[in-house]
């Protein structure tokens, strides 16, 4: 009489939304790559635009952190003098930084 009968309620629909499940993923892929992917890329294609111009006489820090003027050029190596009649070679993608010209000797 004062109590109605409680009835089980009909299942949810399923959801059909296809795109807008995968949307928070979409979304996180596209902040990794602009927060991420991107800025790599642009530090990569400056490394390289860096050792194509690297000549004769620049001064610059290798990725062990020894400073030196670049006596010679190669394909892969570069030779660096690190101390007047002391040169060392190594690989060009360990070339780090070109310092400006005089750093070395304000040192």
């Amino acid at each position: 009489m004062l109590i109605s009968n409680a009835y089980a309620q009909a299942a949810a629909p399923a959801s059909g939304g296809g795109i807008l499940d995968f949307l928070p993923l979409l979304a996180l892929f596209a902040v990794f790559y602009f927060m991420v992917m991107r800025p790599q890329q642009k530090r990569v294609k400056e490394q390289k635009i860096m050792l194509d111009a690297l000549q004769k006489g620049d001064e610059v820090v290798a990725v062990g952190g020894v400073l030196g003027r670049v006596s010679k050029v190669g394909e892969n190596y570069v030779s660096v003098e690190i101390a007047d009649g002391v040169t060392i070679n190594v690989q060009k993608i360990a070339i780090q930084t070109v310092l400006p010209k005089g750093t070395i000797k304000s040192i």
